[in-house]
């Protein structure tokens, strides 16, 4: 039995309790055929945020990703909330497309939250996102190896400034 619930937590996280996507690889049979409970399940999410919240580096973005892909379907404030936390504290020591990939997962975050968020809350999200990205704007280019631009579809210093000027008019375009 420890086998089987350890294989279905296995199944849960490689998937980030998406059912869907569980659906799509051929696994949704075998995960509901144990009948996990929706308790079971929360507190599994809970430790997917805690895991992610954890990983967040000024080296990449792949934790905020994963964050932000678990927000898409699973509604929790504290994922952005650790976020938000996490750049205040860090972020301009990172290099400028992190400090790009961070921003534009905080917007996306942002946008595809299906309840309102307070807006003392979202106020301080923008205020720390422009930042970001104004800051991306006004110095010089740092890419730290295997975060060159072409890889993101971007030329050159340019380009990353119109990347960040475009997100700063998506938040203004939240903000209105």
């Amino acid at each position: 039995m420890v086998d089987e619930l350890q294989r279905v937590k296995e199944l849960f996280i490689l998937y980030r309790g998406h059912f869907i996507q569980m659906h799509r690889a051929g696994y949704l049979e075998e995960y509901k055929k144990y009948d996990i409970s929706k308790q079971t399940e929360i507190d599994w999410y809970n430790e997917l945020i805690d895991t992610f919240s954890k990983q967040l580096s000024i080296r990449d973005w792949e934790a905020v990703t994963s964050l932000e892909a678990l927000a898409k379907y699973y509604e929790d404030d504290r994922m952005l909330e650790h976020v938000i936390s996490f750049v205040s504290r860090h972020i301009m020591g990172a290099d400028s497309m992190v400090k790009l990939m961070y921003a534009e997962k905080i917007i996306d975050f942002v946008k595809s939250s299906k309840k309102p968020m307070p807006k003392e809350f979202l106020y301080k999200v923008c205020r720390i996102t422009v930042q970001i990205l104004e800051d991306i704007i006004s110095k010089p280019l740092i890419i730290d190896p295997g975060h060159e631009l072409d890889v993101f579809n971007l030329k050159d210093k340019k380009s990353l400034n119109n990347r960040a000027k475009k997100s700063i008019g998506e938040i203004e375009n939240i903000l209105s």
